[in-house]
């Protein structure tokens, strides 16, 4: 019997620069797994759809497939739209089978990640020294998303004996400058965050510049195409 075909599904942005970056988080997953039929689709906003993808692989002969969600925190989109988006695909589909995977969550294998992308932007910055750290993520109006980047945000700081702040961009305090600033307030100068976010998009922008208006030293880049990333996903 045939491999089942894996689907990465993300969320889908306007800014060309997010599916771009996880077209490339796919074919790191590709490369590490060139046995399986791996594809990318979209929630919403970015092609390819769902439904065109699962129409591509039933074409191919494929009668099961697996759905990664490519979230990083249990909220809405994977609590309500992976699930109706699955369930639709197989109504048109006599005989296929969609099996979604828990979402892609926060991995403390991620906290590597954001070192490497924190490193990078203290490099750019030409910052040695720091005395406060804000883990900055999409923020969510389900309370267990945001404890969820909360409960990282601490493991990340124990590492680095640092305080740390969690810090949304939606939904929930505080925002990535009113982190910065609660820090400053402190008589921290050195405050530099990180971006807990899979791709570049308006909320990872947006988190930024509040970050720098508010005096944070170095921004980090999201997690984006990282070998680290792709294997938690065949891991799903």
């Amino acid at each position: 019997m045939a491999a089942p075909a894996l689907v990465a599904l993300a969320h889908g942005s306007r800014d060309p620069r997010s599916a771009a970056t996880i077209k490339s988080l796919v074919a790191e997953v590709k490369a590490l797994r060139p046995d399986l039929r791996v594809e990318t689709a979209f929630l919403d906003l970015s092609k390819p759809t769902f439904d065109t993808v699962v129409d591509r692989l039933v074409k191919a002969g494929f009668d099961e497939i697996v759905v990664v969600p490519l979230l990083l925190t249990e909220a809405y989109h994977a609590k309500v739209d992976v699930p109706e988006v699955i369930a639709a695909a197989m109504a048109r589909h006599e005989g296929l089978k969609i099996q979604a995977s828990r979402i892609l969550g926060m991995e403390t294998a991620f906290l590597e990640v954001l070192d490497v992308r924190l490193r990078d932007a203290l490099k750019e910055a030409r910052v040695r020294e720091l005395d406060a750290l804000v883990l900055a993520a999409a923020g969510s109006s389900d309370p267990l998303a945001n404890q969820s980047v909360a409960r990282i945000a601490r493991t990340w700081g124990a590492r680095h004996r640092l305080p740390v702040t969690a810090a949304f961009a939606s939904a929930a305090p505080p925002a990535t400058g009113e982190a910065v600033r609660a820090f400053r307030a402190e008589g921290k100068r050195h405050v530099a965050v990180a971006s807990f976010f899979l791709a570049p998009g308006k909320l990872p922008d947006r988190a930024s510049e509040l970050a720098i208006e508010a005096g944070a030293v170095a921004v980090s880049d999201p997690l984006g195409a990282h070998p680290a990333v792709a294997r938690a996903v065949l891991a799903r």
